[in-house]
């Protein structure tokens, strides 16, 4: 598979003529390296996981930073954090020059704690998950966004079972002193059939016979290594008693069928996890549209205990809010989207758009208007259409 170019690579650029140092952190094998050596291609190049190079670094980490040729990818940056302070001094004896430093990090907690206490005000940072349906066609529920599984998708089991391995080994010890990895591998599963659901951590604990203090610390490891997301409940009361705990989202859809045993679009189809699968999916694709632009994650879910609920409310810049409701579904019909009506009603003061997402079909798509003011859109057109910007082709949906 040839080059696909990156959304984000506008804003990675533009940062480089603005600061000195620009940071771009994600999960393992999302394309960080790639993206930044197509943007630099001048710049020299160090990956800080080879053990003689670490070993070189932390035995003078001075001499490695001043003999350095500028512009420079430091790939793999949390392994060394050491060396922020060290930059941070070159930086600060030129801070006319810009975009000389290119860090990357797989382990966004730790490495966003030492850009706060050495690069603040010096390091522009930026998040890039896999791939999204606005960069390629090829990404989909089964298959997800991994280059590397986009590029080989007849290997995909493979390339995600060593995926697994290799995080198991690398990121999660990394993280945290896990003793037994094993364990936490039954864990990865049995939060994979959690996906889309409110996060209950004694559920979590009681099949796998951990304390729930050990899962809160867990999802934390998942969390900081962008394999999960956990959308909040959306804060705002309309008279209603809300439900507080966030739900659990995959980062990548291919990822999540691999742990729940997936191993074939054909068998997705037949799944009962079809529809969760779908609504990571969905969730994937709205926060990578966010973070691809530059801008910061911010999704949330709605549910009161009357049973309202509306699978993501995502801010649209004001008092303007997107709400939306995805379905796994190919055919979609005008009452599904009661809730989103509901909640709308519900939103005084907002200005509030409302679409049902579906699954793409073979035809041409196009968004379809629903009864009150809801729109159906295919998965393949939601980057544009939750944008307050898109104003999209629009036909009346027959009932």
């Amino acid at each position: 598979m040839r080059h696909i170019p990156r959304l984000l690579a506008p804003e990675v650029r533009k940062a480089a003529r603005a600061f000195a140092a620009v940071i771009v952190t994600g999960p393992r094998r999302a394309g960080k390296t790639t993206l930044l050596r197509r943007l630099f291609p001048a710049a020299s190049y160090h990956l800080l996981e080879d053990p003689d190079l670490v070993a070189r670094v932390r035995a003078d980490p001075r001499l490695f930073v001043e003999e350095m040729r500028t512009p420079a990818i430091l790939d793999e940056i949390q392994n060394v954090p050491e060396l922020l302070s060290y930059i941070r001094t070159r930086i600060d004896t030129r801070p006319s020059r810009k975009g000389l430093w290119l860090l990357t990090g797989s382990q966004e907690a730790p490495l966003m704690r030492g850009v706060s206490e050495s690069m603040a005000g010096r390091a522009a940072v930026f998040h890039l998950l896999p791939l999204s349906v606005p960069e390629t066609p090829r990404v989909s529920p089964f298959l997800g966004g991994f280059p590397e599984v986009l590029a080989r998708p007849a290997t995909a089991q493979l390339w995600f079972r060593s995926y697994l391995q290799t995080y198991l080994e690398r990121d999660v010890r990394a993280v945290a002193a896990i003793r037994d990895l094993s364990a936490f591998r039954r864990f990865l599963a049995v939060a994979a059939t959690r996906n889309g659901q409110m996060l209950n951590r004694s559920e979590l604990a009681s099949p796998l016979g951990v304390s729930v203090p050990t899962i809160s610390e867990w999802l934390s490891i998942l969390e900081i290594t962008s394999q999960i997301l956990l959308v909040p409940p959306f804060f705002e009361n309309f008279g209603k008693r809300l439900i507080k705990s966030p739900k659990l989202y995959f980062v990548d859809p291919g990822l999540l069928c691999h742990l729940l045993g997936i191993e074939s679009a054909a068998m997705l189809e037949r799944s009962p996890f079809l529809g969760p699968v779908f609504e990571c999916f969905v969730a994937s694709e709205i926060v990578k549209h966010q973070l691809n632009g530059g801008r910061a994650r911010s999704v949330y879910y709605f549910r009161d205990q009357q049973g309202l609920e509306v699978d993501f409310v995502v801010p649209a810049g004001g008092k303007r809010m997107t709400l939306i409701e995805a379905k796994a579904s190919r055919t979609v019909h005008p009452a599904q989207a009661a809730p989103l009506l509901r909640l709308a009603a519900a939103m005084k003061g907002y200005e509030t758009r409302s679409l049902l997402v579906h699954r793409s079909g073979r035809e041409k798509p196009v968004t379809r208007a629903l009864s009150g003011g809801a729109s159906a859109v295919s998965a393949n057109e939601l980057a544009g259409a939750h944008d307050p910007r898109a104003e999209p082709r629009v036909r009346r949906l027959k009932r």
